[in-house]
C-alpha cells in the first residue's frame, strides 16, 4: 500500500503542476486583458485547490505512518533529524514547503468567491498561484538532488 501511495502522491504532483500553470496562465491573462470573472476561471482554480488538497491527504498519511513516517520509523542512535539530510527532507523541508503552497493556492482560489473587482481578483490570485508554484517546485524530491531525489515517475 505504502509504494501505490507513494506513487500517487508523485502522479499527483504532475496534476497539480500542470493545473497551477493553467490557474496562472488563466489569472494573469485575465489581470492583464482585464475580463471579466468567468466561471471557468473558478472551475480551473477549483480543480487546481481540490488536488493540492487531496495530495495532501496522502502526503500526511505518508508523513505519519508510510514508508518512513514519524510514527513508523526509529531513528537510528545519535542521529538527529536535522543533521540527516534524508529525514530532514522529508519529515521538516518537504511537508512544510507544501502546506504553504497549499496555502497559497487555497487562498489564490478564496479571491474567485470575494467580491472585488475582477482586475484584483485575477491580479491577486496570479500572485498567489505564483507563490504557490516556486513553492512547490522547491520542496518537491527533484531526482537532481542529492539524497533525496526521487524519479520523475516511479514505477513507469
Amino acid at each position: 500500500m505504502d509504494t501505490g501511495l507513494l506513487h500517487l502522491h508523485n502522479l499527483m504532483r504532475w496534476v497539480i503542476i500542470i493545473l497551477l500553470l493553467l490557474s496562472i496562465f488563466r489569472a494573469f491573462s485575465g489581470w492583464q486583458q482585464k475580463k471579466v470573472f468567468s466561471p471557468a476561471d473558478k472551475r480551473v482554480w477549483l480543480f487546481t485547490l481540490i488536488s493540492a488538497h487531496i495530495t495532501l491527504l496522502i502526503g500526511l498519511y505518508q508523513w505519519l505512518w508510510g514508508r518512513y513516517g514519524i510514527l513508523k520509523t526509529d531513528l537510528p542512535p545519535g542521529v538527529s533529524v536535522m543533521k540527516d539530510k534524508f529525514y530532514r527532507f522529508f519529515w521538516i523541508e518537504h511537508p512544510t514547503t507544501m502546506i504553504l503552497a497549499i496555502i497559497f493556492i487555497t487562498v489564490g482560489y478564496g479571491m474567485a468567491k470575494k467580491p472585488v473587482n475582477d482586475t484584483i481578483k485575477y491580479k491577486k490570485a496570479f500572485i498567489f498561484f505564483t507563490i504557490a508554484l516556486l513553492l512547490l517546485l522547491a520542496g518537491i524530491p527533484w531526482p537532481f538532488r542529492e539524497i533525496v531525489g526521487r524519479p520523475l515517475f516511479p514505477g513507469v
